[in-house]
């Protein structure tokens, strides 16, 4: 049980404005709701500084073309190692949670 989010940009600077509605408000619609956990999405290592710990977020696609699939598949083999070694490093070293790491990793 988690409200997932996703954070973006904008075209003018609103004062706390990306504060309030990418952490503070989740936050709380996450208390009201009873979830365990705001998740903020995929990427971003500026989140380890707002107390969101990196961990791996997945998704599912079709692709058509088997050619094309067989290629995707080899390259995305590849880059889960990748980026499981770098949520490691980046938890071990930047987690703001004393022994998070050890519990979630």
């Amino acid at each position: 049980e988690a409200l997932f989010g996703r954070n973006w940009g904008c075209l003018e600077h609103f004062d706390c404005l990306h504060f309030e509605l990418c952490y503070y408000q989740a936050i709380e619609l996450a208390i009201a709701r009873g979830l365990a956990r705001v998740e903020a999405g995929a990427q971003g290592q500026h989140k380890l500084q707002r107390g969101y710990l990196p961990v791996p977020t997945y998704s599912a696609h079709f692709i058509a073309d088997t050619a094309f699939r067989g290629l995707i598949d080899r390259y995305l083999r590849e880059e889960k190692a990748e980026v499981r070694a770098t949520i490691a490093i980046l938890g071990q070293r930047h987690s703001p949670y004393k022994n998070e790491v050890e519990q979630h990793g």
